[in-house]
């Protein structure tokens, strides 16, 4: 497996890529819960935690030395943390 990440292009888009989908995929799942489980109702904290798979990414590619992967992943983390902010702020309202 490590060398199938260890393939892969060390460009920023890569990384902005990676850093986009895994947590929409988590964050999907986060979302179902929340609207159609009662026990999960309040807890905006489980989109925090599907976007948290970023640092995942980043410590693995932090050791094989892909620089520019893991500035892509941390920029999709701060579009991320934005978009929950915007969320919050449109949740009190």
């Amino acid at each position: 497996m490590a060398k199938l990440f260890s393939s892969i292009k060390n460009h920023v888009l890569i990384g902005l890529g990676i850093g986009l989908v895994s947590p929409v995929v988590l964050g999907s799942i986060a979302w179902y819960l929340m609207h159609y489980t009662t026990v999960f109702k309040q807890a905006d904290l489980l989109l925090i935690a599907s976007v948290a798979v970023n640092l995942i990414w980043v410590k693995h590619f932090n050791s094989i030395n892909k620089e520019n992967i893991i500035r892509g992943i941390v920029s999709a983390t701060f579009l991320y943390g934005f978009a929950f902010f915007f969320y919050k702020v449109a949740q009190e309202a």
